[in-house]
Formats: C-alpha cells, sequence, structure tokens
C-alpha cells in the first residue's frame, strides 16, 4: 500500500512536470517545491550557484541559510552531493542538483528527519527540478540562437541592399548561405500578421540559420513584413510571375511554392513578387517588391508580380540629368556617411520607419535631415523636395561630388538655374521637358484614363499638392477623409505603386503629375 501511494506522489510530481514544460513561458520550480513541501510537510528553498535563494515555499526559514554558507559552499562546487545536518530545532536536508558546478542546491528544512519514502521524494523532486533547469537553459539558448540567426540575416540582406556582395560573403565565413552562390534572386514579400513571422522564420529554417537557397528576414521598420530573397534559376518562374515552382520547401522554388500557398490558406496574407536581379541589385528588387505588395492587396489572390515599366532615370538626358544631380548633391561632398546614408532612407520611407530599421531613435533621424535640409536649403518635409532628392541620388549612384557648391547656383528642386565651371546647370524642368520623359508620365498615369481613373487622378494631384496630407486632401475636394484613402488604395492597385504603407511609389507619381505639368520641348 505504501509502494502504491509513493508511486502516486511520483505520477504527481511528473504530472506537475509536465505541466511546466508545456506552459512555453519557461519552467518555473516554485509549484514543484510547493507540492514536495506538501507531501513531506516541510519547507523547501532552491539555493542558486551564487548563494542567493532562487525560490522558496512561502514559510522557508531564511535565518537558517548563513549558517550553512560553508556547506552550501562544498555541495555547490561538487564536493558534495548530499548533506543532512541540523540548524536549531530543524532537521535540515541539502542535495545538489545537476551536473555542472556552481550546482544549485536543494534545501528542506523540517521540524523532524524525512522517512525513507520523503528523502526518496526529495531526490526524485531534485532531479526534476534540475531537468527543469536544463530546459530552461535549452529554451534560452534556443531562443538566443534564434535571435542571433535573424540578426545574421538581417545583416546580410543588408549588405546585399548596399550592393556590398563582399561584404555578406566576409559576415557569413564558414556557413556562407546558398543564396550568395546565386546569379539573380527574387525578392517576395510576404504581408503577414507581425506574430506569425517567428513561426514562419523558424519552420523553414535549415540547420545553418539560413532557408536552403533563400533567406526569410524579419523586416525591422514594417511588422507586418517577411522579406523572403529567392534564389532565381532557369527554371523559376518567368517574368510575368507564372509559378513553376515545386513542392519541396526546402529549395529555392520550394519556398515560392509555399509562400503562394500560404497566402491562398490565410486571408490576412498578402505577397508581392520582384523580378529576377542580380544579388547586386537587391535593393531594385526589394522595391519592386513593395510596390507589387501595394497591389497585391487589392486583388483577389492577394499575390501580384511586379508590372515592368521603363523606369524615368534612363529615359533623361545623361550628361544634363548628371549635372543637375552633381550640382544638387555638391554641397553635401564633406556630409558623413551615416547622414548620407539616413537621408537616402528618409527621402522614401517614414523617419519612424527608418529610426526602426537602423536600431536608432527617431530625433537622431531628425538631427542628421536637419544638417542636410541646413546644408541644401531644402525642406526635406515637402514631398517634392523628397522626390528631386531621390532622383539626385539615384542619378549619382548616393555619392555626392566632393567640394563646395557656389551660392550662385540658384538651384531648387522644382527649377532654377546656375553656372558650375561656367556651364550652365539643367534646371529640373529642362530634363522633364524632353519627349522621352513626357511618353514615360503618359505611360505611367494610362491607367487613370477611364472614367473612375479621372477621379482618382483629381484625387492624386490634390494629394500631392496637400504634401500627402489626406485631411487637407479631404477638405480641399470636400470629400471625407476615408474616401480620399479609398481613392489612394484604388490608385495603388491601377498605378501598382506603393503610396500608403511606405510610400516608396509618391516619387514616381511626384515626376509623372511634374511632367504633364509641363509642355514638351519643341
Amino acid at each position: 500500500m505504501e509502494a502504491r501511494a509513493h508511486t502516486g506522489r511520483l505520477d504527481e510530481l511528473l504530472h506537475e512536470v509536465r505541466r511546466q514544460m508545456s506552459r512555453g513561458t519557461g519552467a518555473d520550480p516554485r509549484p514543484v517545491l510547493d507540492w514536495l513541501g506538501r507531501q513531506i510537510g516541510a519547507d523547501v528553498a532552491l539555493v542558486g550557484g551564487s548563494g542567493a535563494v532562487e525560490t522558496s515555499t512561502a514559510r522557508f526559514p531564511r535565518q537558517i541559510l548563513p549558517a550553512l554558507e560553508p556547506t552550501l559552499a562544498r555541495l555547490s562546487g561538487g564536493q558534495m552531493a548530499a548533506v543532512a545536518t541540523e540548524s536549531g530545532a530543524l532537521q535540515v536536508r541539502l542535495e545538489a542538483l545537476g551536473p555542472h558546478a556552481p550546482r544549485p542546491v536543494l534545501v528542506v528544512a523540517g521540524t523532524s528527519a524525512p522517512t525513507r519514502e520523503a528523502a526518496s521524494l526529495v531526490s526524485h523532486a531534485g532531479s526534476l527540478i534540475a531537468l527543469l533547469g536544463r530546459a530552461q537553459d535549452a529554451d534560452t539558448t534556443f531562443h538566443g540562437y534564434q535571435y542571433k540567426a535573424r540578426q545574421l540575416r538581417f545583416a546580410v540582406f543588408s549588405a546585399l541592399l548596399a550592393g556590398d556582395l563582399t561584404l555578406a560573403r566576409r559576415m557569413t565565413t564558414g556557413a556562407v548561405p546558398a543564396l550568395l552562390d546565386a546569379e539573380r534572386l527574387r525578392v517576395y514579400l510576404l504581408h503577414c500578421p507581425p506574430e506569425d513571422r517567428d513561426r514562419l522564420a523558424q519552420t523553414y529554417q535549415d540547420g545553418s540559420g539560413y532557408h536552403g537557397t533563400g533567406l526569410m528576414v524579419h523586416c525591422p521598420a514594417f511588422k507586418e513584413h517577411l522579406i523572403c530573397l529567392v534564389a532565381d534559376g532557369p527554371d523559376d518562374e518567368s517574368a510575368d510571375g507564372a509559378d513553376d515552382f515545386a513542392d519541396d520547401p526546402e529549395t529555392a522554388h520550394g519556398q515560392g511554392a509555399v509562400l503562394r500557398r500560404l497566402v491562398r490558406d490565410n486571408s490576412p496574407y498578402a505577397l508581392g513578387i520582384s523580378s529576377p536581379y542580380p544579388l547586386g541589385a537587391t535593393a531594385e528588387a526589394y522595391g519592386q517588391a513593395l510596390h507589387a505588395l501595394a497591389a497585391a492587396r487589392h486583388t483577389p489572390e492577394r499575390v501580384a508580380a511586379y508590372l515592368g515599366r521603363t523606369p524615368l532615370m534612363p529615359l533623361l538626358p545623361r550628361t544634363e540629368a548628371d549635372t543637375w544631380a552633381r550640382a544638387l548633391l555638391r554641397p553635401l561632398g564633406s556630409t558623413p556617411r551615416a547622414t548620407l546614408d539616413i537621408t537616402r532612407l528618409a527621402v522614401t520611407f517614414p523617419r519612424s520607419a527608418v529610426a526602426r530599421l537602423l536600431d536608432i531613435s527617431r530625433n537622431t533621424v531628425s538631427h542628421h535631415l536637419g544638417r542636410v535640409e541646413a546644408t541644401l536649403g531644402l525642406d526635406l518635409g515637402d514631398v517634392r523636395t523628397r522626390a528631386a532628392l531621390d532622383l539626385a541620388f539615384c542619378l549619382t549612384g548616393g555619392q555626392p561630388p566632393d567640394g563646395g557648391f557656389g551660392p550662385d547656383s540658384g538651384f531648387g528642386p522644382d527649377g532654377g538655374s546656375g553656372a558650375q565651371r561656367g556651364r550652365p546647370v539643367p534646371t529640373l524642368d529642362q530634363l522633364f521637358r524632353t519627349e522621352p520623359a513626357h511618353a514615360w508620365a503618359r505611360e505611367f498615369l494610362r491607367p487613370l484614363q477611364d472614367t473612375r481613373g479621372r477621379d482618382l487622378h483629381t484625387t492624386l494631384r490634390a494629394w500631392i499638392d496637400a504634401n500627402t496630407d489626406a485631411q487637407r486632401t479631404a477638405r480641399h475636394l470636400g470629400l471625407s477623409r476615408n474616401t480620399v484613402r479609398a481613392h489612394l488604395r484604388a490608385a495603388e492597385h491601377l498605378l501598382s505603386r506603393d503610396l500608403l504603407t511606405t510610400g516608396s511609389g509618391i516619387h514616381d507619381l511626384v515626376h509623372a503629375l511634374h511632367i504633364t505639368g509641363l509642355h514638351p520641348a519643341d
């Protein structure tokens, strides 16, 4: 009968441990100590390797511990396994837990020495507490590994965004991801609930912390975005987005199929897919995926591939455009690289997103932008200024020329004239009056030509005139703010440009509206 009761107690103990392991919030030895105290009629404490009480039953007599410090030290250091002693009127039993010093020690204090069955329960409870501790350590290590793997994946993505393939490989020495051996990649941008990102990244993660021949990267700026870099091979999906991917999630093909399947099976999800790009042009692929995602959110399938359109930049007269861009950026020649990098991001993304992306404060971002505004004499809060500055950065590869630029330039983002070394600096209006620029603008705005589109065209122009303030736009047009935002969402779909989430498509809209408001050169 006693053996059966003892077995029943052990079953209760195992049940408590299983409950602890299933919680998913970390093991807590306190319930085990409380259970043990009730079973043997004593008070129990768990003393850590440093000698401090980690947890105990409510009435454990902590005043006995100072006198036990030498014994606790020997047990913790591995010189002894268990000790029975006295402290005043109390009978005390101490057992070291775990194999590695410094070991935690289980201290049991009662008015009488524990029976053989009670001593057995103490030993079993101690062993299970040790296992709980090791499981907790393993869980902590696992989460630490996942966090570091996530950081490394983002670092690789950041290097690819900067076009620095050498840096990406150097950061991954010893475990270079297969993606870096690919000639081309596509960016799949998955919109999903933020709490799903960890689960998805872990589900398809391989033993090296990567994802086969691809990478899944948490976007720090937009919590609903999971950036998926997928190697593009000769048999991958065609440029129009038709999917030939296989179902094996360990391959790049499988990742494309899995991402599409996730969207099909989860109504809150959406997916934007870029065209294939060389690894050094990851930034362009990411920009395309942003625009495709904006369009995808307005389609029944919630999946969209980027609709390739010729960009404006190569259509501008090369020499004149280069002269214009260098003239604008020349005052930034001595600006620190960090300020330039922040500015390049801030002309496209909201300042709060830039702060999250770079893990700095929003005030720091504003400080750097204030220096640029003072240097250029421009207001970066103005959408047209940001569009012009972004175009200049793109034309110069993001590197301003060295040296100063004299006060006679008279440059403004919407025009102005000046001289540089005796040559006139063209204005942005002059660059935009070319027939190729007009053809590009007409094609860009063509989706807005139907009756509904003309309403959208009016809203878009008013929105830009109101510096992308929806409330001001609504007042000007006599519409509700919700109607304005509905028009903007419809325009995102028609233009295949992101206007509301990151705003990365606003600059093309600004330039197209600017160009169509000019008369082309004869």
